[in-house]
C-alpha cells in the first residue's frame, strides 16, 4: 500500500474515488460542500432525500457524479460537528477504509483529514489516517493454504492537507506512519503465528534477521549455557518443563553516539503458555500463544527505530521460553534463585512471566540505561481492573510515568496508571524465601509489578501489563501489535528532546 499527501480542490481530482465528511445532521463538511457545488447540487440533493444522515459509521458510495473528475464519491458519517474528536476521527478513517475495500477503487484521495479535530494538527491528522487504514486492511493469512485476495485491491490512498505549506509536515507524517506501521505488523505477525511456529528459536532467529537488515541493529542471542553461567536461575526454572530451548535476545539499536545512555525496552517472549504444573483451563487456552507479545513489541519498536534512524540509543532485551507441564517443571513450593541473588518462593507456576523478566531486568543492567520499559501480557487481574481499552502502567519514576502516559494520549495507544505502594509489597512475604511469587487475588497486576520492583532499584523504570490490549478475541481475534505506537511516540519524544 502506498501513502501520500497533497493539496488541492476535491471537484479537480482525477482519482478512482474522493473520500469526504458528512456531519450529523446531514452537514456536509467543507470538501463535500465544494463538491456538491461543482455538481450543481447533486450530493446536497441525495442527502436531503435522506440516504446520509451523517451518523458515525455511515457510508455512502456514488458514482457519475456530475461535472467532477473522480470515478466515485464516498461520503463518509462523521457524527456531530461539536463532537468529532479523536475517536471519532478514527472511526470515520477505519469506515473509508472498509468501504474502500469493497468497492474496487484502487486509489482513494481522502479529504478526512481536512476535518478538524481539536487539538491536532494536520500532519497528526495524516499520520493517524495513515496507520488507521493499515491496521483495518491488515490481514494474516500466511498459514492459509489459499489466500482470500480481492477483486481489485486499494493500493494507494491520498491524505490532502489544508495548504501547500503543511505538504512537508504532512510528507513526514507519512514517513513516521510508514515505519510504525512496518513495526506494528511484524508484531502481529509474530502474535499471530502458533507456538508451533513461534518458538523461542523462531524468536531469536527474526532478531538475527533485523540486524541482518539493518546496520544500525546488532543482535546476540544467549543459550542456555550462558544463562547458567550468568546465574539466571529464575528464567531457567520456567523453561525447564519444555523441550524448547530457552533464548535471551539481546538487540541493540545504535542511532546516536556511544556516550548516550540507551533506553531499554525488556518483552516477555513466553512463546506458548500452559500455566505449566498450575495449568490453565482448556477453554481459550489456544490464545496463549499470545504471551509473547510483549516481545513482539520489541522487536518490532526496534525495527520502526532503525526505518526512521532515530537519533537515540536502544536496547531490546527479550527472555523467551515456553511454560510447559513436565516432571523437570516448575512445582508450587519449590524455591529458586535469581540472577541478582534473591531468593524465590514459586506458589503458583502460571505466575512464570515475572520470574524470566526479573532476571532479564537484572541483566539489563549492564547497559546502565537511561530508562527501561517492561512491556508483558502479565495478569489476568488487570484485564479485570482495565478492561481491553488501555494498557496497565506502574514504575518507579514519575517524570517516566508522565512521558508514557502522554506518549498514549498522542498515538491514541493509552496506558493508565496504577499505585505502586510500598503497602502492596507486604503480599508477596514468603516464610522460606525472598519473596514469593504471587500475593492473594486482590491487586494482582499491582502486585505483579511489586514483584518486578524489586529488581528495578539501579535505574528508572516503568511496566506496562498489557494482558487485556496485546490481542482480541472473538469473531476479530488476532494480534493488535500494540504497544508498538506507544512506544514509538515515547521514543519520538525522546528524540524530539535529544
Amino acid at each position: 500500500m502506498e501513502y501520500s499527501v497533497k493539496s488541492g480542490n476535491p471537484e479537480k481530482q482525477r482519482s478512482s474515488c474522493v473520500v469526504v465528511g458528512v456531519f450529523e445532521s446531514r452537514r456536509l463538511s467543507a470538501a463535500a460542500a465544494a463538491l456538491d457545488k461543482a455538481s450543481d447540487g447533486f450530493i446536497s440533493g441525495i442527502v436531503r432525500r435522506g440516504d446520509m444522515e451523517g451518523t458515525a459509521g455511515q457510508a455512502l458510495l456514488l458514482t457519475h457524479v456530475p461535472n467532477v473528475l473522480c470515478d466515485r464519491v464516498l461520503l463518509i458519517g462523521c457524527g456531530k460537528e461539536r463532537d468529532f474528536d479523536e475517536r471519532a476521527y478514527r472511526r470515520a478513517v477505519a469506515t473509508m477504509a472498509s468501504k474502500l475495500g469493497e468497492c474496487g477503487a484502487t486509489e482513494a484521495v481522502s479529504y478526512l483529514s481536512d476535518l478538524s479535530v481539536k487539538g491536532r494538527d494536520a500532519a497528526w491528522r495524516v499520520r493517524d489516517g495513515v496507520q488507521t487504514v493499515a491496521a483495518s486492511l491488515y490481514r494474516f493469512d500466511h498459514l492459509k493454504s489459499k489466500k482470500d485476495s480481492p477483486r481489485r485491491p486499494l493500493k494507494r490512498v491520498i491524505f490532502s492537507v489544508p495548504s501547500r505549506r503543511e505538504l512537508a509536515a504532512g510528507e513526514e507524517a507519512v514517513r513516521v506512519a510508514n515505519a510504525i506501521i512496518a513495526g506494528v505488523n511484524l508484531a502481529k505477525d509474530l502474535g499471530n503465528l502458533p507456538g508451533n511456529v513461534c518458538t523461542p528459536t523462531y524468536l531469536a532467529e527474526r532478531g538475527l534477521t533485523l540486524a541482518e537488515q539493518f546496520d544500525s541493529i546488532s543482535a546476540e542471542v544467549l543459550g542456555r549455557a550462558e544463562m547458567e553461567q550468568l546465574g539466571m536461575g529464575s528464567l531457567l526454572s520456567v523453561a525447564r518443563g519444555s523441550r524448547q530451548e530457552p533464548k535471551l535476545i539481546v538487540l541493540r539499536y545504535q542511532g546516536a553516539t556511544e556516550e548516550q545512555r540507551p533506553i531499554a525496552l525488556v518483552g516477555k517472549g513466553i512463546t506458548f503458555d500452559s500455566g505449566g504444573i498450575s495449568i490453565k483451563p482448556a477453554a481459550g487456552m489456544d490464545e496463549m500463544k499470545y504471551d509473547m507479545c510483549g516481545a513482539a513489541s520489541v522487536l518490532g519498536t526496534l525495527r520502526a527505530c532503525a526505518e526512521l534512524k532515530l537519533p537515540l540509543n536502544v536496547v531490546g532485551v527479550i527472555p523467551s521460553c515456553e511454560n510447559m507441564p513436565d516432571g523437570a517443571a516448575n512445582k508450587p513450593g519449590d524455591i529458586v534463585t535469581s540472577m541478582s541473588g534473591q531468593t524465590i518462593e514459586i506458589l503458583n507456576t502460571d505466575a512464570e512471566g515475572r520470574l524470566i523478566l526479573c532476571d532479564a531486568l537484572t541483566y539489563t543492567e549492564r547497559f546502565q540505561p537511561d530508562a527501561v520499559v517492561d512491556i508483558a501480557t502479565l495478569t489476568g487481574a488487570c484485564v479485570v481492573a482495565l478492561g481491553h481499552v488501555v494498557h496497565g502502567l506502574l514504575g518507579n519514576h514519575q517524570p517516566l510515568i508522565n512521558d508514557l502516559l502522554a506518549a498514549g494520549r498522542t498515538s491514541g495507544d493509552r496506558a493508565w496508571e496504577l499505585p505502586l505502594l510500598d503497602d502492596y509489597q507486604e503480599a508477596l512475604n514468603s516464610n522460606f524465601a525472598d519473596m514469593a511469587n504471587v500475593g492473594d487475588r486482590s491487586a494482582g497486576a499491582i502486585t505483579a509489578a511489586c514483584f518486578l520492583s524489586r529488581f528495578a532499584g539501579k535505574f528508572h523504570w516503568a511496566h506496562l501489563d498489557i494482558a487485556g490490549t496485546a490481542w482480541k478475541s472473538g469473531k476479530d481475534k488476532g494480534s493488535t501489535g500494540r504497544p508498538v505506537p506507544l512506544l514509538m511516540q515515547f521514543l519520538l519524544d525522546r528524540a524530539a528532546k535529544a
